[in-house]
């Protein structure tokens, strides 16, 4: 079989679901594609059409790494998280074709070499953009991909159990997701501007609201519960899998949450997404959501010089998330559209 080989294994589950486009233009070329990631993200891969089969980089011996590999045949593979790891991986695996980036020590194991529009001072272009230099390196190319995510049944029935268990209609409840990978590593996150955004999109729209988190955000998520005042906002931190988690999120009215994975999760289910940059070291242009209904927030937080969401010493700026100007980007997303 004519196969190809996305090799994706770095970042977070965002970086991994929107370098499927890469897929999308492999698929121009070759009969099948495969994925390999890290073991966190195989489960959200699985739900991505245009993947045939997920493999996990699990750390093993880079012997039995590469037997894996070899036992494919790939006709072809792209690496769009080029370590030392990935790029020796598949040259010893006999790959042909070895797409990966330029400009590093190990670059020499790729046969195509691409060059990262970010190390020129593209600060423009979006990530997916940007990735799709790699496989248009052999000829490949998907103008305008966007990351495709469909639920199982059973990510279906998951989420249709939580809408029961809360008495919710489709489209009569919105998902708020205020954590990111950082939110409880460091221990600071504050919930204040998250619990009064939660209790403004109740009082404006008259909707529930569901706290979307992983399972260790359950106790921040709690706490922005608690604080909202309002029975109506439900937490379903650490209650859903990705799949279910996009279900909800498709079916929602909106899905209002900060640049993370679940975001691009919502947007790859084609839902209505506002997505929230609150760090000034973000960069809406490349990591906005991709769909058709999204609307975005930059914050105009004068955050401290340097300041970075990995080392930043207070979180003021999610102290003080804009609510008036969340609101107003939810009201313009669901606004009738106008002939």
């Amino acid at each position: 079989m004519n196969r190809a080989l996305l090799y994706c294994a770095g970042g977070g589950i965002g970086d991994s679901l929107v370098a499927t486009v890469v897929a999308q233009a492999l698929r121009k070329k070759y009969e099948s594609v495969d994925a390999l990631t890290l073991p966190g993200h195989r489960s959200t891969l699985e739900l991505v059409p245009e993947i045939d089969r997920v493999f996990v980089d699990e750390g093993e011996p880079l012997d039995r790494h590469v037997a894996t590999l070899r036992e494919r045949r790939y006709a072809a593979c792209v690496v769009t998280w080029a370590t030392a790891r990935a790029a020796h991986a598949v040259q010893s695996a006999g790959i042909p074709i070895r797409v990966g980036q330029a400009r590093r020590l190990y670059s020499h194991s790729f046969t195509h070499r691409v060059v990262v529009r970010s190390e020129r001072g593209d600060v423009a272009s979006h990530w997916a953009e940007i990735l799709l230099d790699y496989p248009r390196a052999i000829g490949c190319d998907a103008p305008g991909a966007r990351p495709h995510l469909h639920p199982r049944g059973e990510d279906e029935a998951a989420a249709e159990g939580l809408r029961s268990k809360f008495a919710l209609d489709c489209d009569a409840y919105f998902v708020l997701h205020s954590t990111n990978a950082v939110a409880t590593q460091r221990g600071l996150w504050p919930t204040g501007g998250w619990a009064r955004t939660a209790r403004a999109l109740r009082e404006r729209f008259s909707l529930p609201v569901l706290l979307s988190g992983a399972e260790t955000d359950r106790e921040i998520v709690a706490q922005i519960q608690a604080e909202s005042g309002d029975t109506a906002v439900r937490s379903i931190a650490g209650q859903s899998s990705i799949g279910a988690l996009g279900a909800l999120a498709r079916d929602a009215r909106a899905f209002i949450g900060i640049t993370t994975g679940s975001m691009h999760v919502a947007a790859a289910v084609g839902a209505r997404t506002v997505g929230i940059f609150p760090f000034q070291s973000d960069f809406p242009e490349r990591w906005a959501p991709l769909c058709e209904h999204r609307a975005i927030v930059r914050s105009s937080f004068p955050c401290h010089r340097g300041d970075r969401k990995e080392s930043c010493v207070d979180y003021a700026c999610i102290a003080g998330v804009e609510t008036p100007r969340i609101l107003a980007a939810v009201e313009g997303l669901l606004a009738p559209a106008h002939p």
